[in-house]
């Protein structure tokens, strides 16, 4: 089989000559296998315009023109073609500079011909205005082991084009050896509990400490509107299903009384063992900041620092807004808590050869099978109960396992759907 060739012309349009071209290497075809994926509509750039002025323009993508598609549900070898089809199109009509809405308009016009009419091009739209807007995204997938977490997680970031995937896993172990965090190296459930009561407390107590691990990446995830995936074990739902502006103005409000409190001197013994775990909080606070992304103050430790300094909070508020009012006129994160389950006689044969390839370390007191079961079960069932307060409860099971992720692919695209719509909402009763 012959390979295919690529022969640039001179400028002046002359053509070259074969002794031309062995002397002169830059001016030798091109030459690429026949298997190889791409096309000869890469070589040629194609300008998309942005702006009523149509001032910035960026480089169209096949690649992430396919990416974006395979977010509307499009399966990924159509949304390959259709992007392929589309550069040959404006390639083809010598369209090199386009607009974005013309640009949107034969694309979609393509997608139609193939049979991805108006739920489709709405879905393409959605997903355009949630890029745009930058509207914090965070899905948690919660569940116990062996509940499919991790290829959940990672199969919805390659549909959905998210980047940005945590393990609770290696937050957990980050925070134990790199600090001075009450973790313990055996897992909560391979311990031994006097109830079922103790075990939840443990579990709840340790989740709690990861989410202070998990502070850095969540507030660059709210501050710059990227999305984020974190799945394991160490995620309670109670924590992230809480009011965020309610819990801000609650930490600013016990920040600003310790603050008072360690300023003031005291004579019983009481309080200087309060202050003693004050500053054992905020050493291990500090210690977990400096793991972070961000390692920067916030809002509420100025306050404080303020206070111990015998300065004044309204100094800050002078030059700007306060931080609860900050937070407000941004838009909404749309947080998204999954909780995996599996059938009962399934997941047990999972744990049951799971369970053998683990090392048990040397402080492990407990190491029969059924009570370990029975600890994850417990931890399974808590997850489970917060479906009261609508948290989606999915099972899993290995002959639907297309037909879940299907499923859950479809359910945060309109988790996406009303978290834009209430921004958009909240934007015009703004500026009303």
């Amino acid at each position: 089989m012959k390979n295919k060739a690529v022969i640039v012309a001179s400028p002046n349009g002359s053509e070259a000559g074969d002794e031309e071209n062995a002397e002169d290497p830059t001016l030798r075809p091109f030459r690429f296998s026949a298997r190889n994926a791409s096309s000869k509509y890469d070589f040629v750039k194609v300008k998309v315009w942005l702006g009523e002025n149509a001032d910035h323009y960026y480089v169209l993508s096949r690649f992430l023109l396919s990416r974006m598609l395979t977010v509307t549900k499009i399966p990924n070898h159509v949304a390959i073609k259709i992007a392929l089809e589309l550069k040959k199109l404006l390639v083809d009509n010598s369209l090199l500079d386009v607009s974005q809405s013309d640009l949107e308009a034969n694309l979609f016009k393509l997608m139609e011909r193939r049979g991805y009419g108006e739920e489709y091009i709405n879905r393409y739209k959605m997903m355009t205005r949630f890029h745009h807007q930058r509207v914090p995204l965070v899905i948690l997938v919660c569940g116990t082991a062996c509940t499919g977490k991790s290829t959940i997680a990672t199969q919805l970031a390659q549909r959905l084009n998210l980047p940005n995937v945590l393990q609770t896993d290696m937050v957990y172990e980050l925070l134990r050896t790199s600090t001075d965090a009450p973790l313990a190296s055996t897992p909560v459930w391979e311990r031994e509990f006097s109830s079922s009561e103790d075990l939840i407390k443990e579990f709840c107590r340790e989740c709690r400490i990861v989410r202070k691990g998990l502070a850095g990446d969540m507030k660059k995830a709210m501050k710059d509107g990227k999305p984020i995936i974190i799945e394991g074990i160490h995620l309670d739902p109670s924590i992230y299903l809480m009011d965020d502006e309610n819990k801000a103005s609650v930490n600013v409000q016990l920040k600003v009384e310790e603050a008072k409190a360690a300023s003031e001197p005291s004579a019983d013994n009481s309080t200087g063992q309060v202050k003693t775990e004050g500053s054992d909080d905020r050493k291990l606070d500090s210690e977990i900041r400096g793991l972070s992304i961000e390692n920067t103050r916030s809002k509420e430790a100025e306050c404080c620092h303020q206070l111990h300094e015998g300065g004044t909070v309204k100094e800050e508020k002078v030059d700007g807004n306060p931080p609860v009012n900050k937070e407000r006129s941004g838009a909404e994160p749309i947080i998204v808590p999954i909780v995996l389950k599996m059938a009962e006689f399934d997941h047990e044969a999972l744990l049951e050869e799971w369970i053998p390839t683990r090392t048990f370390s040397d402080n492990s007191v407990m190491k029969d099978k059924e009570k370990l079961i029975k600890n994850l079960k417990t931890i399974q069932d808590y997850l489970c109960s917060f479906e009261s307060q609508g948290l989606s409860i999915v099972n899993i099971s290995a002959t639907t396992f297309p037909q879940t992720l299907d499923w859950l692919h479809g359910y945060l695209l309109q988790c996406i759907e009303q978290g834009i719509s209430s921004v958009s909402a909240f934007k015009q009763q703004d500026e009303s």
